[in-house]
C-alpha cells in the first residue's frame, strides 16, 4: 500500500463546502443542443435577475451552474432546481423573468412542465419524467448534475476517487483483473472483453506504451461520447488515468472529431485543471506514477474510427486502416504497444473501480454487462440520450422511455448501430437488446445510435442514405469497399428512381456479401449491414418499387404521380399557367391532363389549384 501525498477524502470535503456556499443552484443545460437553443443567454439572463437574492428566503446566495447535456434533448432548453424537485423543459430567453417572478411568489409555471404524451398530466420531478424513469446511469450519471467546466464540482461528486484507489493499492494486474471480472465490453461498436484489451496491452510491458482515447464519433444521429466529455470530462480523464496506470502506459491521446468544439475546449480545461492539483502529469498524488494527456483533433473522416486508421491519423498519416495482425495491443502508435477504449468504455472504469465488479455485473445479460448509452431519435416523442441496462427491451426504450410514435403513427423499425448497424421490426420489440441477440438479429448495438422510423418512413431510401454516407466516407484503400459501395449505391439509386430490374436486385445482394468477406477493416466489413438487413426483413418493399413502381411508404419522389381529377377540375388554366416544364395542356373551362413523361413532380400545380382537383398518387 502506498501512501499518497492527496488525501481524497479532504478533497472531496472541501469541494462539497465550497458547494454549500453557491445557495440556491439553478442548473440550466449548456450541452452543444441546449446551446443552439440559446441556454448561454438564458444563462446570463438568470445571473442578472439572481442578483437579487431576496427570492430565496432561506439562501443568502443564488449560483447559476452551467451543466452538460441533461439527456432530454427533445425538451431543451432544460432547467432544473435540485432543492424545489422541480424542472422546467422547453425554456426560452422570455419565459426567465416569469420563472423568476414565480420563485418570488414560491409558484410553479405551470406551462414549463413536462407534459407525459401517455396522460397528458404535467410532471414536476426530474425522476417521474417517463424518459427518466426507466434508465440507470453509470457513463451519464452526473452529466446534467454538475458545473461541467469546475473540476471542484468533479470531487464533490467523487472524480479522481477511483484513482486513488487504485494508486494506493499499488498493484495493476488487481485492477485489470477487477475489470475483466466485471464484464465491461467496448462500447464503440465491436464488444471486445475490455479487460482482456487491456491485459494483452500490458503483457508488453517494459518500454514505452499508450493508451488511446477514440473519441471519434462519427455515426449520423450518435452523440454518447460527446456528451459525456461536454458534462463530465474529469470522469474520462480518470478512467484513461486508470487504464494507464494498469497497463504501464505514461502518455495518451484523446481522439476527438474538430466538429466537436465545446467537448474540445471543456477537455482541455479540465486537463489543466487535473495537472494543476496533481490528478495527472508529474508523480500523480505523490505515487510516482506519470501521466500525459494529448487532445488531438481529427478532421471529420469516418474511417478513423477504426483503431489503426485512427492510429494512422495521430501519427500525421492519412487515416487509413492497417492490416491485423500486429494488433495495436502489440504494435501500434508509433510502433509501441498501444490500448484503444471509446469514451463510453473509459468512463464506466472509474465508476467498476468504486463500486466494484460485482455491482456492475449485477447488471445486464449473462454475455452483456453494465448499462448501455443510445442516442434514441427519429419518430419517437422523446429524443435524446439514454443509459439503460444492457437487456433492456426495444419496446422500453421507445414506448415508455421514448414516450412512443410521434402523432400516434405505427411503429415499424428501427436502424441501431448507425451504418455499421441493421435494420429492426415489430417482430424484435421484445428482444433483449445486447451484443449477441443483436447479431442474431442481423443488427448490431455499435456505438448506440438508434433511429426510430414511422409506417410512412421509406425503407429503401433509408438504406440508400446510410450507404451514400458509407460510400462517401470510404477511404479507399480496399477495392471491395472503395468499388463494392460505390455500385450499391447506384443500384439503389436506380431502384429510388423506378429504373431497376430484379437483376439489379441480386446484384445489390450479391454485392453486399463480397464487401461484408471481402474488406479490409470492420467499417468496410460491416457497410452493408443496413441494405442486408432491410432486405431480410423489408424485401417486399424493393419488390414494390422495383416491379410496381411504387413506394409504399410515399417517400421516393420518382414514384409520385400527379394527377387531374376530371370531375373537380374546372379548366380555369392555373395549373398550367404554373407548371415550369409546361407539362399540362387542355381548353378553358375544359378538364386539363398532365402529361407524366414531361412531369418532374415538382408539385407547383397541386399547390395552385384552387378547386383541389389535384392530387399525388
Amino acid at each position: 500500500m502506498a501512501n499518497l501525498n492527496i488525501d481524497i477524502t479532504k478533497e472531496q470535503e472541501n469541494a462539497r463546502n465550497e458547494i454549500k456556499k453557491q445557495g440556491f443552484r439553478v442548473l440550466v443545460c449548456a450541452g452543444t443542443g441546449c446551446v443552439a437553443n440559446g441556454s448561454l443567454q438564458i444563462i446570463e439572463k438568470f445571473k442578472e435577475l439572481g442578483a437579487d437574492v431576496s427570492v430565496m428566503s432561506d439562501y443568502d446566495k443564488v449560483t447559476i451552474v452551467p451543466t452538460g447535456c441533461h439527456g432530454f434533448c427533445e425538451q431543451g432548453v432544460l432547467v432544473v432546481f435540485p432543492d424545489l424537485d422541480l424542472t422546467y423543459v422547453k425554456v426560452r430567453l422570455d419565459d426567465v423573468e416569469e420563472i423568476y417572478e414565480a420563485l418570488k411568489n414560491n409558484q410553479v409555471v405551470e406551462r414549463l412542465l413536462y407534459t407525459d404524451p401517455h396522460t397528458n398530466e404535467k410532471v414536476r420531478k426530474n425522476e417521474d419524467i417517463n424518459f427518466y424513469a426507466k434508465q440507470t446511469r453509470t457513463a451519464l450519471a452526473n452529466c446534467g448534475e454538475m458545473n461541467a467546466e469546475s473540476i471542484d464540482e468533479a470531487i464533490a461528486l467523487r472524480a479522481y476517487e477511483a484513482l486513488s484507489k487504485v494508486l494506493t493499492e499499488g498493484n495493476p494486474d488487481a485492477v485489470i483483473d477487477e475489470i475483466i471480472k466485471s464484464g465491461l465490453r467496448g462500447r464503440g461498436g465491436g464488444g471486445f472483453p475490455t479487460g482482456q484489451k487491456w491485459k494483452f496491452t500490458a503483457a508488453n510491458k517494459g518500454g514505452k506504451s499508450y493508451v488511446v482515447c477514440n473519441g471519434d464519433e462519427g455515426d449520423p444521429g450518435a452523440f454518447m461520447d460527446r456528451s459525456v466529455m461536454e458534462g463530465d470530462p474529469h470522469k474520462l480523464l480518470e478512467g484513461i488515468a486508470i487504464a494507464a496506470y494498469a497497463v504501464g502506459a505514461d502518455e495518451a491521446y484523446i481522439y476527438v472529431r474538430a466538429e466537436y468544439p465545446l467537448a474540445i475546449k471543456r477537455l482541455r480545461k479540465a486537463i489543466a485543471q487535473a495537472e494543476e492539483r496533481h490528478f495527472l502529469g508529474e508523480n500523480i498524488m505523490g505515487s510516482g506514477f506519470n501521466l500525459t494527456i494529448h487532445i488531438k483533433e481529427g478532421a471529420g473522416a469516418f474511417v478513423c474510427g477504426e483503431e489503426t486508421a485512427l492510429i494512422a491519423s495521430i501519427e500525421g498519416e492519412r487515416g487509413m486502416p492497417r492490416p491485423k495482425p500486429p494488433f495495436p495491443a502489440n504494435k501500434g502508435l508509433f510502433g509501441r504497444p498501444t490500448l484503444i477504449n471509446n469514451v463510453e468504455t473509459l468512463a464506466n472504469v472509474p465508476v467498476i473501480i468504486l463500486k466494484g465488479a460485482d455491482w456492475f455485473n449485477s447488471m445486464g445479460t449473462e454475455t452483456s454487462k453494465g448499462t448501455k448509452t443510445f442516442a434514441l431519435t427519429g419518430e419517437v416523442n422523446n429524443t435524446g440520450l439514454i443509459e439503460v441496462p444492457m437487456g433492456t427491451t426495444l419496446r422500453e426504450i421507445v414506448f415508455d422511455i421514448g414516450g412512443g410514435i410521434r402523432g400516434g403513427k405505427k411503429f415499424k423499425a428501427v436502424q441501431i448501430g448507425g451504418p455499421s448497424g441493421g435494420c429492426l421490426t415489430e417482430e424484435h420489440l421484445d428482444i433483449p437488446m445486447d451484443y449477441d441477440n443483436l447479431i442474431k438479429a442481423g443488427a448490431m448495438v455499435g456505438s448506440g445510435g438508434l433511429v426510430v422510423m414511422a409506417e410512412d418512413t421509406c425503407i429503401v431510401e433509408v438504406a440508400r442514405f446510410f450507404m451514400n454516407f458509407t460510400q462517401n466516407e470510404s477511404c479507399g484503400k480496399c477495392v471491395p469497399c472503395r468499388e463494392g459501395t460505390k455500385n450499391m449505391l447506384k443500384i439503389l439509386q436506380k431502384i429510388v428512381a423506378g429504373k431497376a430490374t430484379m437483376k439489379d436486385l441480386d446484384l445489390l445482394e450479391e454485392i453486399a456479401h463480397t464487401i461484408k468477406d471481402g474488406s479490409l477493416c470492420g467499417l468496410g466489413k460491416t457497410a452493408p449491414n443496413p441494405v442486408l438487413s432491410t432486405l431480410k426483413y423489408f424485401r417486399d418493399e424493393y419488390i414494390a418499387h422495383i416491379k410496381d413502381h411504387k413506394c409504399p411508404a410515399g417517400v421516393c419522389t420518382a414514384m409520385k404521380k400527379i394527377v387531374i381529377q376530371e370531375d373537380l377540375c374546372k379548366g380555369c388554366t392555373k395549373c398550367a399557367r404554373n407548371c415550369p416544364v409546361e407539362a399540362i395542356s387542355g381548353e378553358i373551362k375544359q378538364p386539363h391532363h398532365i402529361d407524366q413523361s414531361k412531369c418532374i413532380k415538382c408539385e407547383a400545380c397541386l399547390k395552385n389549384c384552387p378547386f383541389k382537383a389535384i392530387v399525388l398518387e
